[in-house]
């Protein structure tokens, strides 16, 4: 981007000018100065008149504050899980200002209005981000949808096959199609978990049956097909009932193809995937092991390489973490399908999407805005006046290794450890207010409740 970003005049009253950073905007990347008077962003560009409270970022990056559309801080209930208030200061750790958090994993879990209203409480007292809560779909809460859309739910999740939780079953098909009308004259999405429940549970029996209960085992019952079944299934379900759909955590280069497909032929459909499937492979499953387990499963290089050409590509519409922790004691059985299923990576989004080199705007898209423009976040986003003042200060180029006392999670277990990934987030701003700074939390304000423009 050539010319000066421009803004709407130099304001009278500024609390915070961030000074000579790489401004990351959709039209490309220039050197701006930012003024932010109280939540808000006010001017963009210069001449910004000096400030006392001054931000130099000579040399970094400034991007909308990272919007993570799919985590599980397991509040209320489960909060030796993660919790939170331990979650939210990873997340703002890794630059995130924003996260939604889904259904279940919390106990009990977001499938009606009094159980939405009790995990907002939960999060308003112990969150620094802002956030924003996914509803469920389960069999029998059909009733359920309309209130959770009028409580603000920014759409709805459901799993196509176990989700491991005895109180979150899985949605079978007239559940899941009778749930995509309503939610589409709610005006939400649905977002489900797309493996094949006939696939998976049969394979799981045979492997047991067998007497096998290793890594390969495990593998072997969650094949790539799996995937790209379901996604075709719910994109056909979604297409006959006019629902927005969004597929989280595609796992390999075949499901983003049927997804595309069925864009193809007219289902409106988003496409998510996590930093662990474009880092890592099944061959790190078997070298690191239980803290590496995840449903579904890491994919061979090949899967890997071509799902990391899509996200480069464009064909990727955003990036999510996952985060799905435990405590310790449920990452170690000698029976690999008994143990949990989940990553903790909330804080390495950014640093593991940094490795591939994707360009800044390529970034952009993929962590904030599209994010904002899918699920109708107001003034998230965009680095612009009239924006919430939610950015991310990021050195693109210094490495940092993950250790155990890198991470701002409740336990201290992570496939990432020992890991030398590139870019370091230096400072966090949550409307205005800087919540992390070079490596300590500074947040003095909670944050809030984030509500869809249901269209």
């Amino acid at each position: 981007m050539s010319e000066t970003i421009r803004g709407a005049g130099i304001p009278a009253c500024r609390d915070l000018v961030i000074r000579n950073g790489q401004v990351v905007t959709l039209h490309g990347v220039a050197t701006a100065d930012i003024a932010i008077s109280g939540d808000t962003i006010s001017a963009v560009g210069g001449p910004i008149p000096p400030c006392p409270d001054e931000i130099d970022a000579t040399g970094l990056h400034i991007l909308p504050g990272l919007i993570d559309i799919h985590l599980h801080f397991n509040e209320p209930g489960r909060t030796d899980w993660e919790g939170a208030a331990t979650g939210s200061r990873a997340l703002a750790a890794g630059g995130g200002t924003l996260f939604f958090d889904m259904p279940l994993n919390s106990s009990p879990c977001t499938t009606n209005a009094r159980n939405f209203d009790l995990k907002h409480q939960a999060l308003a007292t112990s969150s620094i981000t802002d956030f924003a809560l996914w509803g469920g779909i389960i069999p029998g809460n059909l009733p359920d949808l309309a209130e959770l859309a009028d409580c603000g739910v920014i759409g709805f999740k459901a799993f196509l096959c176990d989700s491991g939780l005895p109180e979150f079953p899985r949605a079978d098909d007239l559940t899941l199609y009778e749930a995509m009308v309503a939610a589409a004259r709610l005006g939400l999405p649905v977002a489900v978990h797309a493996e094949s429940d006939e696939i998976t549970r049969l394979l799981s029996q045979r492997m047991a049956s067998e007497g096998r209960q290793d890594i390969a085992a495990f593998l072997e019952s969650r094949p790539v097909v799996a995937e790209t079944e379901a996604i075709t299934r719910a994109a056909l379900l979604a297409r006959e009932a006019g629902c927005k759909l969004h597929i989280v955590h595609i796992s390999s280069g075949k499901g983003v193809l049927a997804a595309l497909e069925a864009r193809s032929l007219g289902t409106d459909i988003t496409i998510e995937t996590c930093p662990h499937y474009l880092h890592f492979t099944d061959d790190d499953l078997h070298r690191i092991g239980a803290l590496a387990k995840c449903t579904p499963p890491f994919r061979n290089a090949a899967e890997r390489d071509a799902l990391r050409a899509q996200v480069l590509g464009g064909q990727v519409d955003m990036v999510g973490s996952d985060h799905s922790p435990c405590p310790p004691e449920m990452k170690q059985s000698s029976n690999f399908f008994g143990i949990w299923g989940g990553i903790a990576g909330v804080q390495w989004t950014v640093p593991a999407l940094m490795d591939l080199q994707p360009d800044p705007v390529r970034l952009l898209q993929l962590t904030s805005s599209n994010a904002a423009a899918r699920f109708g976040i107001a003034r998230r986003g965009a680095i612009e006046p009239g924006a919430y003042a939610d950015l991310m200060l990021l050195d693109p180029h210094s490495p940092q290794t993950v250790k155990p006392e890198s991470l701002f999670q409740r336990h201290k277990d992570t496939p990432y450890l020992g890991t030398t990934l590139r870019g370091v987030v230096r400072q966090t701003i949550r409307r205005g207010e800087v919540i992390y700074s070079e490596g300590t939390l500074t947040a003095q304000t909670p944050g809030k409740l984030v509500k869809p423009a249901r269209t």
